[in-house]
């Protein structure tokens, strides 16, 4: 397949990714225009659109989701290195996975509201509680991700490294990297999206900028045309944050001959 038939089908697809939501914003539109919805409490697509424009020709929209992916983007880096690591020994050492598996899965179901008062107790409400927040948000996910790869690598594989006698190093390059990457590159992805949900929760600790402050802001001044703004701008900033994701990690699972094209 050329890259040019490549790309116009990439296209189409994306356009088909678009159509429900356009379907949805035009037939709400059309019910608030014509009286059978009052938009009050969720306003039609052309308010929203005129916030979102506002925002952005101030500069405040800008502001907020700089502010937003910088703390996504180090709490994902700190908790995904943690989380690969500590997924890695905890599945290769028996008496580690005995000692710390069963806390960590204990932690992993503590909402993320629940960390919010004891990080404010233990960091204050500067950008280092928020940071954590976001990073036990984003462990978990690629620690599950990353020992449960790991745990199911298939027995018969490690055997034929072991039987064409591959040191430890080349059986994990060879063999044990490859069947682990593509669950752990899952892991990140989830981790990414759930650094998202966490930053609503981190930016509620005493934050002056970022999307999750435009939520609150709307809500405590009864906005919702901002609210719903700040939604589509989180769905928007999400997306592009896992596009660029997929992206720089595609060429890691290249090798796969896989049927999702042709299911």
């Amino acid at each position: 397949m050329s890259g040019r038939v490549r790309l116009l089908r990439r296209g189409g697809r994306a356009g088909l990714g678009l159509l429900l939501p356009l379907v949805l914003a035009i037939g709400w539109e059309i019910a608030v225009a014509r009286g059978a919805a009052s938009g009050r409490l969720l306003p039609p697509p052309s308010r929203i659109g005129a916030t979102l424009w506002a925002l952005a020709a101030s500069g405040d929209l800008w502001m907020h989701v700089e502010a937003t992916l910088v703390r996504v983007g180090l709490g994902f880096l700190c908790g995904a290195a943690a989380g690969i690591v500590t997924g890695a020994l905890v599945a290769t050492l028996p008496l580690l996975r005995w000692l710390v598996d069963p806390s960590l899965q204990a932690l992993r179901a503590v909402p993320s509201l629940a960390w919010v008062p004891l990080f404010i107790l233990w960091f204050g409400i500067l950008e280092t509680p928020k940071v954590l927040l976001i990073a036990v948000g984003v462990f978990f996910p690629v620690y599950v991700g990353v020992s449960g790869a790991i745990a199911s690598v298939d027995r018969k594989l490690v055997e034929v490294g072991r039987i064409f006698r591959l040191s430890r190093l080349a059986l994990a390059r060879r063999i044990l990297l490859p069947a682990v990457l593509p669950a752990t590159l899952v892991g990140l992805r989830t981790g990414l999206g759930l650094g998202f949900l966490f930053v609503v929760a981190a930016e509620l600790m005493g934050a002056s900028e970022g999307l999750g402050y435009l939520l609150v802001d709307g809500q405590q001044f009864s906005k919702p045309d901002q609210i719903v703004a700040a939604i589509i701008a989180f769905a928007l900033v999400g997306k592009a944050a896992d596009m660029a994701l997929v992206t720089l990690t595609r060429p890691l699972t290249r090798w796969q001959d896989t049927v999702r094209d042709s299911l």
